[in-house]
């Protein structure tokens, strides 16, 4: 408990009611930056908390009346002591306040995180990702823990332990999680498990760095020093070829069809092509702006002259503020609801495996690289600030002066030509023999 300050002209109502009535309040220092106030009038005195803000600012701040008539109640009416208990009160909630902490109790890692997922709800990014992500994998084991006392341990355990765990099954919301059977064995299976994990790992990182940028951490060693785990993420990206996505689009219904065109015109997510509009479909330029996106950034995406008479079909006799893309029966498209229908098109269509929507934006990406098309430019049709992602994921496929001098200059040993005619009079020989 804090130290009671003693003040032989304030701590009764008998020695207040001999200070003389004045506007400007009777002070007397209680802590570094906090000042306990009273002001004297005709009808009684009240308390007030004179708070240090830093630079030379004060806040006054009315706490409560004072006893100098009616007994303390230690709410509304307050004696000296029970006045400087307020004030502190008040003092520390404002302090924490002006430290970005919340008012009471400490700054957890659930904090984090809620504050980190209402700044990217407000700058539009992926927030339903990244609540789902905390809500599965970082609250139930590390949201109580106090930031300030994160150790490395804790952090490396709980990355560790998702590598480990098998993958979740979809289920309704407040259900009991299900898992799918893992082979813990396959190296495909770990390599899987360990990209899921280093994903969630950027997101505890990702609440944790921007708390410590703010000062309402100390110190980010303790995730600092957790290392995702290195070549999980290694591009494996799948594509469709020419031929798989015009049986693609000829297996989907009416409505999907729509969907899966505008995707291989314009490599755009599927949460992006639900929000066009017609208003953002320009024939003159024959782009189609992108307002919201993952990354929060608009974009304009450039289209082929067939992507150009594609969108212009769609957008004739409607006016511009109707969506786009529609169902077959005239309603929006809704979250996951491309997850059936993009499975029926894939097995009507003979594509096994079968892919995600999400596969279509790598189609388009590939195809338009091996094309001939620069990273850069791919880049920004895509929505990516700079060519890292591209290069990681397509830049294999680009024709690129090092592939082209080492096929040109590297020796050549017509071994595959031999090779081709052992094998062919062995088989007549072995004919001859039977």
């Amino acid at each position: 408990m804090a130290r009671l300050v003693r003040d032989a002209t304030l701590d009764s109502r008998t020695a207040r009611s001999r200070l003389k009535v004045r506007a400007k309040p009777y002070y007397r220092s209680l802590d570094p930056g906090l000042h306990l106030g009273y002001r004297r009038s005709a009808n009684g005195g009240s308390w007030l908390a004179r708070l240090y803000l830093g630079q030379q600012a004060y806040r006054l701040e009315r706490i409560a009346t004072a006893d100098d008539k009616a007994d303390a109640d230690g709410a509304a009416v307050l004696s000296f002591s029970q006045a400087q208990a307020a004030a502190r009160r008040r003092f520390v909630s404002s302090t924490r306040q002006a430290a970005g902490l919340p008012e009471d109790g400490p700054y957890t890692v659930a904090t984090a995180l809620k504050e980190y997922i209402s700044w990217l709800e407000q700058e539009r990014r992926t927030a339903r990702d990244a609540q789902w992500t905390a809500d599965a994998f970082i609250l139930p084991t590390l949201g109580q823990i106090r930031c300030d006392r994160l150790a490395s341990a804790q952090i490396q355990k709980w990355f560790y332990d998702l590598a480990k765990a098998a993958p979740r099954l979809r289920a309704k919301r407040g259900a009991k999680p299900r898992h799918q059977q893992m082979d813990a064995n396959n190296a495909e299976t770990r390599r899987r498990r360990q990209s899921s994990a280093n994903r969630i790992l950027t997101t505890l990182k990702a609440a944790l760095n921007r708390a410590w940028r703010q000062d309402r951490i100390l110190s980010d060693k303790a995730w600092r020093s957790v290392k995702p785990f290195p070549g999980a993420d290694a591009s494996r990206v799948r594509y469709l070829t020419t031929d798989e996505a015009r049986r693609l689009v000829n297996a989907s219904p009416v409505g999907f069809r729509d969907l899966v065109s505008a995707a291989l015109f314009t490599g755009c997510r599927y949460s992006e092509l639900c929000r066009v509009t017609v208003a953002d479909f320009n024939a003159d330029s024959g782009t189609l702006a992108v307002r919201i996106s993952k990354t929060g950034k608009p974009r304009h995406v450039v289209l082929t002259d067939e992507g150009t008479k594609f969108f212009g079909r769609l957008s004739a006799n409607k006016s511009r503020n109707d969506s786009l893309l529609v169902r077959g029966d005239g309603a929006a498209w809704e979250k996951s609801w491309q997850v059936r229908p993009m499975r029926a098109a894939c097995k009507a269509a003979r594509i096994k495996p079968a892919v995600s929507f999400h596969i279509l934006r790598h189609t388009w990406a590939s195809l338009t690289v091996m094309n001939g098309a620069p990273l850069l430019v791919v880049a920004k049709n895509l929505g990516h600030s700079t060519t890292r992602m591209v290069e990681k994921h397509y830049g294999h496929l680009a024709p690129s002066y090092i592939a082209d001098a080492i096929r040109g200059a590297a020796p050549r040993f017509d071994l595959v030509a031999a090779q081709n005619v052992s094998p062919l009079k062995r088989h007549r020989a072995l004919q001859a023999a039977g």
